[in-house]
């Protein structure tokens, strides 16, 4: 206990020297942990930053706050909030931050994770809100944003009007992608802000976009009255339960940090990013009296889709696809764009108290036209229709160092029903355990559920994921998980019913702070239809991909830290040949605290047989930009990065990056396809804060 003690106050005395220069290190490197788990390129991680962000700068107070709060910061797990609750509640509060190893759940490595954003402090803050205070202390932030591929895409080819016209070959605006954000905030009682995003290829003030920006969001939004507790007008974020009946965002999957497959919803928030489709576009309240709140919401807005038309009136019959891209440049994309009303009624009454919450959701959601989705057998039973509800319960209630959780949901066009139920458990300071069972009806549906799941949605699945972390030393820990999982119907490519399993090691050696290893194995097994077939009856077959991964991070010096990586992959499957592919990354991050600026840079290597053996890498970008682009086919890829900070309140980011192949003379394909071996990418973004 006096060497944990030791231990504590030595990372203390060095850490609040460090802070104010490690504020995007810190931040950056949870956001990059989370973006290692996607493995997609599409990713919008803003409204995780934001609440770091936040925190940094406001950090929570531990002795006033409650459950909600200390959600949102995303860093603790269920039994870890109620710990520190409880310790306020039955010892009165913290005297000073070095008590917080006192508490029986929270271990250095807890504590140095959330450090930097909370405090202990025995003033109670102003909760009261006044139009002065709001003005003065109030942040303003503007962002814009420039980006492009340098290279000529094929779509760019300039053709004549009549060929523009009638073709989906070519796109109808230039190649630069342009972004904006306007946003005040107070604390986190009051945002405003508008969104501006053009896509590549997408036309700008001329066309099918005569009022300039593609897409256009704005937000107004409320928190911390004593009876209505938040509203929000414009567009928002809904998030209920686990996931299963409505929940718009980014939500954790399956990771090496097995308490991130529980989902910590927080009810009602601004939308402040460039996804065109996951978010609510209207108005919403929460009101709340003692332990009881309800939240009330109205959505009303327009998304692309595509289906057959009336031969007399062009107006939609019904739909057969909802186009999820956002992308509006050839003449089909700008066809389907806002074709489709969508009207989403909802209500959720909730209790919360510090061991126990639970709630009853009812949502209501409707479309203009009739889904009708093609009629293969794999979407048998997908939703069809214009109208269904979901009516769903969901639980959360500590037992001592036991956490139980869980939601069920019904959908009320198909009487299905879909439901999950979790057990998380710190058996003691160096062991904690997670355990989910999930059952997805194969007819359940709605449109915003974002459930853990293997598959792309919570549908047609069952399974059982089972997690453990333990801590063998002070400077070793292993963290582990298997998922077993079956499909009650065909897939998209699955032509029968399926199975699988996924089972990922990963042992982490962390002597101290500047020094971090890491090896990882995971393998994941799934069926899928076999590339050997007469065209009759595809039989399905065992697809097994390892990946295995040794990670190094050592902070050479304050200013300096070098990033290495060495990946491999292989897939194996019965009808085809072996493939395997490998990526070596080597990062350089140089960020002097007396100097204006920071200097990111890297160097890859890659050489995967195809493009089944890509391997996802996240990769350092200007702040709100989130890459994590495929590595594949054979070559190298190299980016520099340079941040200035100037004039106190700006900053601007410049970033050039490409790839270049050693066997490619053609790259992608259609509108997208390169001429060359070569493939860059620009970023140039501005930010004035004040």
């Amino acid at each position: 206990m006096r060497k944990n003690r030791l231990l504590f106050i030595f990372f203390i005395s060095i850490s609040s020297g460090l802070f104010s220069q490690e504020r995007n290190e810190i931040i950056q490197q949870r956001v990059e942990f989370i973006a290692e788990q996607s493995e997609s390129e599409e990713l919008d991680l803003t409204n995780i930053f934001d609440q770091l962000n936040y925190f940094f700068d406001n950090p929570i107070n531990l002795n006033n706050t409650n459950p909600d709060e200390l959600r949102a910061l995303g860093l603790l797990t269920e039994v870890q909030i109620t710990d520190a609750l409880l310790h306020v509640e039955q010892f009165g509060k913290f005297i000073s931050i070095y008590e917080l190893q006192s508490l029986k759940y929270w271990d250095l490595n807890t504590i140095s994770l959330v450090l930097p954003f909370v405090k202990v402090d025995d003033r109670l803050e102003n909760m009261h809100i006044t139009f002065k205070d709001a003005i003065k202390n109030g942040k303003i932030e503007w962002y814009t944003r420039y980006q492009r591929t340098p290279e000529q895409k094929k779509g760019y080819t300039p053709v004549s009007d009549s060929v523009l016209n009638n073709s989906n070959s070519f796109y109808r605006g230039n190649p630069d992608k342009y972004y904006t954000r306007f946003r005040y905030t107070y604390r986190t009682n009051i945002s405003l802000g508008v969104t501006a995003e053009k896509d590549a290829g997408e036309e700008f003030f001329k066309g099918s976009q005569k009022n300039g920006f593609d897409y256009y969001s704005f937000h107004a939004f409320y928190k911390g009255g004593k009876y209505n507790r938040a509203v929000a007008a414009g567009d928002y974020q809904i998030q209920i339960g686990q996931g299963l009946n409505t929940w718009s965002g980014y939500a954790f999957g399956k990771s090496a940090d097995i308490f991130s497959s529980k989902k910590a919803a927080n009810l009602l928030r601004p939308y402040t990013s460039v996804d065109e489709n996951r978010f609510f576009r209207g108005g919403a309240a929460i009101i709340g009296y003692k332990k009881w709140n309800l939240l009330t919401f109205y959505s009303n807005k327009k998304i692309d889709g595509s289906g057959i038309s009336d031969t007399l009136t062009d107006d939609l019959e019904f739909v057969t696809t909802i186009d999820l891209s956002g992308l509006h440049r050839t003449n089909s994309e700008i066809a389907r764009k806002n074709k489709l009303s969508e009207q989403v009624i909802g209500n959720y009454l909730s209790y919360n108290s510090t061991r126990f919450n639970a709630g009853l959701a009812v949502v209501n959601q409707q479309y203009s036209q009739e889904l009708q989705k093609d009629t293969v057998p794999y979407n048998l039973y997908a939703f069809r229709g214009k109208n269904t509800t979901a009516i769903s319960g969901d639980y959360n209630f500590v037992l001592r160092n036991f956490n139980f959780f869980g939601e069920v949901s019904y959908s009320t066009h198909s009487k299905s029903f879909a439901q999950l139920h979790g057990l998380m458990a710190i058996l003691d300071p160096n062991v904690s355990i997670s355990v989910i069972y999930r059952n997805y009806s194969k007819g359940y549906y709605s449109f915003y559920n974002n459930g853990f799941s293997e598959g792309s949605n919570t549908q047609n699945e069952t399974g059982i994921f089972s997690g453990i972390k333990v801590k063998l030393a002070p400077a070793w820990s292993v963290s582990s998980y298997v998922d077993f999982f079956r499909f009650p119907w065909l897939k998209y490519q699955v032509d029968a019913p399926s199975k699988g399993h996924e089972f990922l090691v990963q042992p982490t050696y962390k002597p101290n702070k500047v020094f971090e290893i890491y090896a990882r194995f995971r393998q994941q097994t799934r069926q899928k239809n076999s590339r050997n077939t007469d065209g009759s009856i595809t039989e399905i077959e065992n697809v097994v991909q390892n990946n295995y991964r040794l990670n190094m991070s050592y902070k050479v010096l304050e200013s300096f830290t070098l990033k290495s990586r060495l990946e491999y992959v292989t897939i194996n499957r019965k009808s085809n040949a072996a493939e395997d592919g490998w990526i070596f990354t080597q990062d350089f991050l140089f960020k002097p605290k007396n100097l204006p600026f920071d200097l990111t840079l890297r160097y890859a290597l890659f050489d995967t047989d195809s493009y089944d053996t890509r391997i996802y890498t996240f990769e350092n970008n200007a702040l709100y930009v989130f890459s994590i682009p495929a590595y594949y086919y054979q070559g190298s890829r190299a980016y520099a990065m340079i941040r200035f900070s100037f004039l106190r309140h700006c900053d601007l980011w410049i970033r050039y990056g490409t790839f270049l192949y050693s066997n490619r003379t053609v790259l992608s394909s259609g509108p997208e396809e390169i001429k060359g071996s070569r493939k860059s990418d620009i970023t140039v973004q501005f930010r004035l804060n004040f």
